[in-house]
């Protein structure tokens, strides 16, 4: 039997943990003996077949940034995002896959046959950006079994390693994304709320907020720009990212800053730092807000909180937390590797429900007590033109099919008609979002669903949406009267809507290129 593995694909660091004999995930350290794989893929200058990923990417990036891409991650499921290098064009699911392939391949220097593999989304992302990722998988070889939310991955080894019990809330800050999960536990019973996140907004984000202070203190002492050139520019990122874990320690941090008009010295405060974050501390609270609204709870009924991502690390953070809800939050975790051995827990189940037979029994007596039951993440609905009798025309509105925080796995169904006579062709929207206007909600998917001609109208269109346990869903539109189908996938394609070359392609093309 293959291993059972969980990775949580991170916007600045990627793990991967897989199952023990007894059920308890364990991270697997990548060929540098790193438990973290940073997130960075660099492509070789004089080897168009080689490929670095992981910390010798990133210490190349500074040589030249022009062939480094970092922070794939804010990019996936963005059809106009592409990279050229050599005579390829690269999609971020594609560069994705090559971070996921380094972690699997030195995963199995040490267990062979990494084979059933659950990867770690945002709770927020939406069914572009998840089949993205599953895509990613599978281009990087992987059996992708399904994907998980983070801050439900974190809160499954927390659940299942701590005493956690009650109504809790997960706060996870990451590299690149913010996830806000409110959840009941009880025992190795978990009951997903309800989620809200922000995918730009992370650590990345707080490292931007001491790089404006670098320029502006340069360019006060110096009348002249930090940084002019893209070396410049990606050795400043990675010195204010130190500067940040610095302020994480200390309550002063010193740095030198070299420019073309020679040096300047600069020193920043914990206090200076807060103050320029505050803006963002402040949209992780607005996020609480929504979803203890959503949860229809108030702060005081949150037992416990738990931190998950190295951004929770931050100082203010923390007391943030401390504040708002009257006790300090539980950091008995890694924060950093937590999502990676939660997704392990979440591969476990997942076989051993789609495919029981294939799991351990050792893994099977481990995994026995844990339930877990998930919500679905967004409203999801489509565009349709009901009959305004108050203006006498047809207004387009959007028409919720499944409602958010519903409990997966969950299905609806809706009749809707045709407009006109003789109407030949619909044209299909997926929308996701919480309102009734279109102009409010994303339009995920857009299909045109052929009809027979020579028809009166009102003629029923059955609609069925449905949300696995998987975390991802699944759209069929059927004419009744003549039983035609149209089925949305509701994936990635080059430019939005054109036939994307097979997974199966890309994978051939993917296995060509030496990751090291």
């Amino acid at each position: 039997m293959g291993m059972i593995a969980g990775i949580d694909l991170g916007t600045t660091f990627s793990a991967l943990a897989i199952l023990n004999k007894i059920g308890r995930p364990e991270v697997v350290p990548n060929s540098e003996g790193e438990r973290l794989t940073p997130s960075v893929v660099y492509f070789d200058e004089d080897q168009d077949a080689t490929v670095r990923v992981g910390i010798e990417a990133l210490n190349c990036r500074q040589l030249n940034p022009d062939r480094a891409i970092r922070w794939i991650k804010r990019h996936m499921g963005d059809s106009q995002w592409r990279k050229t290098f050599g005579n390829r064009i690269w999609a971020p699911e594609e560069i994705s896959s090559l971070i996921l392939k380094k972690l699997k391949q030195d995963a199995e220097m040490i267990y062979p046959n990494i084979q059933h593999v659950v990867i770690s989304v945002p709770a927020h992302f939406d069914e572009v950006r998840r089949k993205a990722t599953m895509d990613a998988g599978e281009m990087a070889g992987l059996n992708v079994i399904g994907i998980v939310n983070e801050p439900v991955a974190a809160a499954l080894y927390y659940a299942t390693t701590h005493d956690v019990k009650g109504r809790v809330l997960v706060y996870d800050l990451g590299g690149g994304t913010f996830d806000v999960t409110i959840m009941d536990v009880s025992g190795q019973n978990i009951q997903i709320v309800c989620n809200q996140g922000d995918h730009a907004l992370g650590g990345v984000d707080f490292d931007r907020k001491i790089l404006q202070m670098f320029e502006k203190t340069y360019q006060e002492q110096t009348g002249q720009p930090l940084i002019t050139n893209s070396q410049e520019q990606a050795q400043y990122e990675d010195e204010a990212e130190d500067v940040k874990k610095t302020l994480s320690r200390r309550p002063v941090a010193k740095k030198i800053l070299y420019g073309k008009a020679g040096s300047a010295r600069i020193e920043i405060t914990q206090a200076q730092f807060e103050e320029a974050v505050e803006p963002l501390v402040g949209r992780t609270e607005m996020l609480i807000d929504v979803s203890l609204q959503e949860a229809g709870c108030t702060i005081k009924e949150i037992d416990q909180v738990l931190l998950v991502g190295g951004s929770t690390r931050i100082p203010l953070v923390q007391k943030r937390l401390t504040e708002r809800f009257g006790k300090p939050p539980l950091v008995a975790v890694n924060v950093d590797e937590c999502v990676a051995l939660g997704a392990a827990i979440h591969a476990g189940l997942t076989l051993l429900r789609q495919h029981p037979e294939k799991v351990e029994a050792g893994i099977v007596a481990g995994l026995r007590d844990i339930k877990l039951k998930d919500v679905c993440n967004h409203s999801y609905g489509t565009l349709c033109a009901p009959f305004d009798e108050a203006t006498g025309k047809h207004v387009i509105r959007n028409s919720i099919l499944l409602k958010k925080n519903t409990p997966l796995p969950c299905e609806a169904t809706q009749t809707f008609y045709t407009m006109c006579e003789g109407q030949t062709e619909l044209q299909i929207t997926i929308t996701q979002g919480e309102d009734e206007d279109p102009d409010f909600v994303n339009k995920i998917a857009t299909e045109i669903f052929e009809l027979p001609p020579n028809r009166p109208a009102n003629r029923p269109i059955l609609v069925r949406y449905s949300y696995d346990l998987n975390q991802r869903m699944h759209c069929t539109f059927c004419d009744e009267e003549s039983g035609r189908m149209l089925e949305v996938d509701l994936s990635l394609t080059p430019d939005g809507a054109a036939v994307q070359r097979s997974i199966h392609q890309k994978t051939e093309e993917i296995a060509k290129f030496q990751v090291r």
